[in-house]
């Protein structure tokens, strides 16, 4: 669950890290009331889930109310990567004269969360990676003790900076480890962690990214996710036991098993076609799990067919058949549907979906369904 800067700085102030007042607005007389709130003078932000912000013109500076509200209305509606901004984080200025990098992230290879960090803040550091690598300190942090305070001191004297300013560095690099730590998340990152021309360090701007399967034990953490920026059939989709990401192509794919799933848009992407989604309806035996499947692939107006790839192990083929007869009673589909099912009581499903009379499209091997399905979708209107 990506956390957008106003919530992700609003979580960090709670672990004691430094960030300047700020609200969020959607119109720009919002903004320009924020402004006056905040003294005349403010930072107009896009909130989006992506990066690069300040380079499409997402980011800028007012000095007064009223240029809040002329900067909030270029801003308020611009698309930035594809994605619409529908609000703006109206927030205090900050003057400072340095910049560092700060981020904590999960390595799979290693096992660890990895403490990464660099004086050359500001800028994306997949940039500084590229162009100097040896500005980035990295820390593999134990996890048996997490990261210790004398470890985050040796970081932050890595960076070159003075003794005085490292010891601050420190003790924030301390706290955002608590952060990451106590919200369960996949990322924290702090960039620009900057230096203020009063020598107080602050977070100009935050990323979190939080652990969807660990949000039960906080599960507060869910009031922080952005629902403007969110698949909201995704979010269904996991509340009814299934993993949904929608796509981009029109040949709707509904499959058990998350390695059945990928090679399913797989051979679909290599006879010609586009796939969707992913949707894996996982290994249980509920035929309402393929009925919820079939609705939620419907609500994309892309699709022009379905393909359900089935190859039973706990999963049986005729409780499958059940939800597509369920499916077909209960919603309107109006797309041809392509139906390949192999494994546990395959026999008995198939059977129960030719006596059942439901317009539907056998298969018997996965490339002939996927051929069919992509060969249905070039007819459909």
């Amino acid at each position: 669950m990506k956390i957008l800067e106003y919530a992700a700085k609003e979580l960090l102030l709670k672990y004691g890290l430094p960030v300047k007042k700020g609200k969020i607005a959607r119109t720009p007389e919002e903004a320009r009331e924020i402004c006056e709130e905040l003294g005349g003078k403010c930072v107009i932000k896009a909130q989006v889930p992506v990066g690069g912000r300040g380079k499409a013109g997402g980011i800028k500076i007012a000095n007064s109310p009223e240029e809040a509200f002329e900067k909030a209305k270029k801003i308020l509606g611009m698309k930035i990567k594809g994605i619409e901004v529908k609000k703006v984080y109206v927030v205090e200025i900050a003057e400072f004269k340095k910049e560092i990098y700060a981020g904590i992230f999960l390595d799979r290879k290693s096992e660890k969360a990895v403490l990464m960090v660099s004086s050359e803040g500001g800028v994306e550091i997949e940039e500084v990676a590229k162009t100097n690598p040896d500005a980035i300190v990295k820390h593999y942090i134990d996890p048996r003790y997490g990261l210790l305070p004398y470890e985050a001191r040796e970081v932050a004297f890595k960076l070159g900076i003075d003794n005085k300013l490292a010891v601050k560095v420190a003790g924030c690099l301390y706290k955002m480890y608590k952060a990451f730590e106590g919200l369960n998340a996949q990322l924290v990152e702090v960039n620009p962690l900057v230096v203020e021309t009063d020598g107080n360090l602050l977070c100009l701007d935050a990323k979190i990214i939080l652990d969807d399967n660990a949000i039960f034990k906080n599960p507060d953490l869910l009031n922080y996710r952005d629902m403007d920026y969110e698949d909201p059939y995704e979010i269904e989709a996991k509340e009814k036991g299934l993993s949904f990401v929608k796509l981009d192509g029109n040949i709707g794919c509904a499959v058990n098993g998350a390695g059945l799933a990928m090679a399913t848009m797989d051979i679909i992407k290599k006879y010609g076609g586009e796939p969707a989604n992913f949707l894996d309806v996982g290994g249980s035996s509920n035929p309402d799990k393929m009925k919820n499947a079939i609705n939620i692939i419907l609500s994309d107006k892309n699709v022009k067919s379905i393909y359900v790839n089935i190859f039973g192990g706990i999963t049986r083929c005729d409780d499958i058949a059940k939800g597509l007869i369920s499916a077909f009673k209960e919603l309107d589909i109006n797309v041809p549907v392509v139906v390949r099912l192999t494994g546990t009581n395959e026999e008995l499903g198939r059977k129960m979906l030719k006596e059942s009379g439901l317009p539907l499209h056998t298969a018997q091997t996965m490339r002939e369904g996927a051929q069919l399905a992509i060969k249905l979708a070039g007819e459909a209107k």
